[in-house]
């Protein structure tokens, strides 16, 4: 199959690493924000090789974390509306169609330590054939990525969120997508996407966990 052309800029909202993450408990705090930071990390540098993306606009409030996205090669703005994932992706396309007016926005979650650039772009290209889209997370009932035209851009992150973007008119991409379905909230998840390849800065990070060393 040919490589995509470079058609979707990715959003990709990434809360500061110190607050994020707070369901990976039994470690310390500071590993809890090295391991949230390599998480997002990882999946930008992913997002940024994929074929079929022509931009990556991350949206976030912390200023270290955005200095090292940005060494990697993407934008960063700063979050707006902190504390509406929906808002935020919504502010960000905003900014991304005044930047980069001819790029489709898809809004990716940001905690993807095992994405593999393939899979982004089977799924991308998969996109182009519906209005809308979006992809189901293994777990069943979230979703790990949406996209849709501007004029139809309407994320639907949270609770049932799969359900809510099929309401709106979305289609569920099928196949097996594994590296895009596996987002980590909790330490369980971590080691269930080990066996997929982790990213190198969060293989880094979780052997500085003493739980999963």
């Amino acid at each position: 199959m040919p490589a995509p052309a470079p058609g979707y800029v990715v959003l990709l909202p990434v809360k500061p690493p110190a607050r994020g993450k707070s369901r990976l408990v039994g470690i310390e705090s500071h590993e809890r924000a090295d391991l949230a930071r390599s998480f997002a990390l990882d999946t930008a540098e992913s997002c940024l090789a994929a074929a079929g993306v022509g931009a990556v606009l991350v949206i976030t409030d912390d200023s270290y974390f955005a200095a090292d996205v940005a060494r990697l090669g993407a934008a960063v703005i700063p979050d707006g509306v902190s504390g509406d994932l929906n808002e935020t992706l919504v502010q960000g396309a905003r900014e991304a169609r005044r930047r980069w007016p001819d790029l489709r926005p898809a809004a990716l979650c940001g905690d993807l330590p095992a994405l593999r650039s393939a899979d982004l772009d089977a799924a991308l290209t998969a996109a182009r054939g519906f209005e809308a889209a979006y992809v189901e997370d293994a777990a069943g009932g979230g979703t790990t990525l949406y996209t849709a035209p501007h004029d139809r851009f309407r994320p639907a992150f949270g609770p049932g969120s799969a359900a809510a973007h099929r309401d709106g008119g979305a289609h569920p991409l099928d196949g097996d997508l594994h590296s895009l379905r596996h987002d980590v909230d909790t330490l369980e998840d971590l080691e269930a996407v080990r066996r997929l390849g982790l990213g190198p800065r969060t293989a880094l990070a979780s052997v500085r966990v003493a739980s999963l060393g």
